[in-house]
């Protein structure tokens, strides 16, 4: 029997194959994901890895066998799977591993119109039907028909429906690098690009699952680096740095300095907002306190809501909200089906930019009002019980506020953080802002007194 408690996590699959994953699971989960959704016909793709083309094929056959029609579209990003699901109106499975090392792959699956599949949302039925079929060692037979397996290209479509959201035809040339990390960035970026008044300078966009430049995670700072000095080297108008599957866009400015994603938050929700005023826009508790007050500003509601794609799109629906932001760079939209994606997010930046004068500096910086700290990690023996004795040193403080909707939110007037647990690891993550970097600095070291004593 297959031991799935390490690789199906809260919103995807995720393991190393083929120890945790190899082809024959695969197709047990296209069995299943065709049996928990009843699904007449899915769409499936897949990015880079070496190991994605076998996986994807396995689930394809796995859900034919099931008697549904399977769409594979291939190599593609996540979002451009979004967009195949969206637009075609069928259940969808992405094969990839996101910015994990080379070792790893994964399942990313929807629902019809790109609705997430999680543990609430049917990914924990799923994971029974695969167990309880491992253990038997045999998919029970169906009445219906076996499907079929066509092969068609959503690439010019997405790029086409991206385009059609954001008009680009009439900005100033700009100067773009663009870092895809060997990712599926390197497959949709010049599809998306092709047209427009764009000169495209190409940093690693051949497709190779190894990442042999560095990893396909612009979080992490070391990872653009080469960005950065490119942007700075050749005197570039922005730079934009995609993670492996390509549905997350980090973007640095005109000096090679990252921009932060609460500030581009901010800068597309005003753009949607002016498309639609009086529309909500959901933003994580993690975000910039400038995400609100820009959204208000521009006479829209804020809604701030749990960390979490699951927690967002839910919100979106909910709400009817036009966009949705995280401080992970992860960019929701309700023309894109209430999905995330990372290129859509980038050709609003380019819009922005293009359409003044200024510079990225300039332009950003009445979206980024704020000192940070950025995401702070502390390995502890005990979560729960350093979480508790954060809580309780701020419990009784006449100016500040908490609340516990998504780990510890300390509030006060002229600052806030955030400590929350990972899901995965001995880990308590700290965020905090301030007015000024001072203030920042003094609450982030009294926190980690307590955290790490």
């Amino acid at each position: 029997m297959a031991d799935l408690s390490e690789i199906v996590k809260a919103y995807d699959v995720r393991g190393v194959v083929p120890d945790q994953l190899d082809e024959a699971l695969a197709e047990l989960f296209g069995a299943a994901f065709v049996r928990v959704t009843d699904a007449a016909a899915v769409v499936v793709g897949h990015d880079m890895r070496p190991s994605s083309p076998g996986l994807a094929r396995a689930f394809g056959l796995g859900a034919s066998r099931q008697g549904a029609d399977v769409t594979e579209i291939g190599l593609c990003s996540t979002d451009q799977l979004y967009y195949a699901s969206g637009e075609l109106d069928l259940p969808g499975a992405m094969f990839t591993a996101s910015h994990n090392p080379a070792r790893y792959n994964g399942i990313k699956m929807c629902r019809a119109g790109a609705a997430p599949v999680g543990q609430d949302t049917g990914l924990a039925e799923i994971r029974a039907l695969v167990e309880e079929w491992s253990e038997a060692g045999a998919v029970p037979g169906t009445d219906k028909p076996q499907g079929t397996l066509v092969q068609r290209d959503m690439l010019e479509g997405y790029a086409a429906y991206l385009r059609n959201l954001v008009g680009l035809s009439d900005i100033r040339r700009l100067k773009v690098v663009v870092d895809a990390g060997n990712g599926m960035g390197g497959h949709t970026v010049p599809t998306v690009f092709d047209g427009l008044p764009l000169e495209l300078d190409a940093m690693y966009f051949e497709l190779d699952g190894t990442f042999p430049h560095h990893e396909a995670n612009p979080l992490d700072p070391k990872n653009i680096v080469d960005l950065q000095r490119r942007v700075r080297e050749t005197g570039a108008d922005i730079g934009l740095a995609f993670d492996g599957d390509a549905d997350r866009c980090f973007v640095v400015d005109e000096n090679g300095d990252p921009v932060a994603p609460s500030a581009i938050t901010a800068l597309v929700a005003a753009r949607e907002l002016a498309k639609d005023p009086g529309a909500t826009v959901i933003h994580n508790l993690i975000t910039s306190w400038s995400v609100p007050e820009v959204v208000k500003e521009n006479g829209g509601t804020p809604v701030r809501t749990r960390v979490g794609h699951s927690f967002i799109k839910q919100e979106m629906a909910r709400t009817g909200a036009i966009f949705g932001g995280e401080h992970s760079a992860h960019y929701y939209f309700r023309d894109f089906w209430n999905a995330d994606t990372g290129m859509l997010a980038a050709l609003h930046v380019l819009a922005a930019l293009g359409g003044q004068d200024g510079t990225l500096s300039q332009l950003v910086a009445q979206y980024d009002r704020y000192a940070a700290s950025g995401e702070i990690n502390s390995t502890v023996d005990d979560q729960t019980a350093r979480a508790a004795a954060v809580k309780a040193a701020f419990a009784d403080r006449d100016d500040t506020t908490l609340d516990e909707l998504d780990g510890l939110t300390v509030t006060a007037q002229d600052w806030w953080f955030n400590l929350r647990a990972s899901n995965t690891e001995p880990l308590l993550r700290l965020n905090v802002e301030a007015r000024d970097a001072a203030t920042v600095e003094r609450v982030r070291d009294e926190v980690l007194g307590i955290v790490r004593a």
